[in-house]
């Protein structure tokens, strides 16, 4: 206390000036129509920028919270997209649904290996199991090859031993996608007879001929294409939608139809 009547005794001309000078701009002010429109509109600009860099803050702040929304709301969406529902067929029961989805996020990823492999913070107790297909908002991204109880590694496009069934959005022919191991954000398209008509910057996508992805999940588009004339079929280099590099939430499908269609299809080797 004693420190703060020192101040005051210190700076009293200074004080007192400022205390004069106050009630002389509050006088003019009231007394001039110009001085308040000015005043008030100054004030109203500092007024506002406060609330503009305080609203600033919380908006990052909360970046994270609605990133989780929006992701939540994509898996929704993709769960009609990949039934063949739309918004009014949403309330139909969710157990005539083919393909379940799932969100997660990339805890590793590693792309510049023969056999390049992601984990991902989802495992068997959030029911994600091998041979589930992972994407992310911009086109597939691998598939499950083993799980624990919280995690689970997906066996990346960008792999040797990766072969995904693919196709040419234009023509519908199907194809095999595998990789030459060269270059991350490029994968190849093979056993494409030469009858098939190409174009630079054509779409690939799943062909859904598996039982693993939908069909038409987007996958990149046609940088270049060579024919094998021995075997009458293109090699075509496909760039990429994913930036393999910088992956962080995926989505996961289930294809609750899938150990149907397997043992069917067993059942059937079997017979032959």
């Amino acid at each position: 206390m004693q420190q703060i009547i020192n101040f005051v005794i210190r700076n009293k001309n200074f004080l007192l000036y400022l205390f004069l000078l106050s009630i002389a701009l509050g006088f003019t002010v009231q007394s001039h129509s110009y001085h308040q429109s000015r005043f008030f509109n100054s004030s109203n600009w500092v007024t506002g920028s406060i609330y503009e860099t305080f609203n600033g803050f919380s908006t990052y702040f909360g970046l994270s919270e609605e990133n989780a929304k929006l992701v939540e709301e994509n898996k929704r969406l993709r769960k009609l997209l990949f039934n063949g529902r739309t918004e009014t067929m949403a309330s139909l029961d969710s157990t005539q649904l083919i393909y379940a989805v799932n969100t997660g996020q990339v805890v590793k990823n590693s792309y510049a290996e023969p056999r390049n492999y992601i984990t991902i913070n989802r495992g068997e107790k959030d029911s994600v199991l091998p041979d589930m297909g992972v994407i992310t908002e911009k086109g597939i991204l691998g598939i499950v090859e083993n799980t624990s109880g919280s995690y689970a590694s997906v066996q990346s496009i960008l792999n040797e031993k990766s072969r995904i069934n693919a196709k040419l959005k234009n023509t519908e022919h199907f194809g095999s996608l595998v990789w030459d191991t060269q270059r991350y954000n490029v994968v190849q398209l093979v056993d494409i007879p030469r009858l098939v008509p190409l174009t630079v910057g054509d779409t690939i996508v799943t062909g859904g001929m598996s039982s693993i992805f939908p069909g038409d999940i987007p996958i990149g588009t046609i940088q270049k294409f060579d024919l094998d004339n021995a075997n009458s079929l293109y090699s075509i280099d496909v760039r990429l939608f994913n930036d393999m590099t910088n992956i962080k939430n995926v989505y996961i499908i289930h294809n609750n139809d899938r150990e149907e269609i397997l043992e069917l299809e067993a059942a059937t080797i079997n017979e032959q």
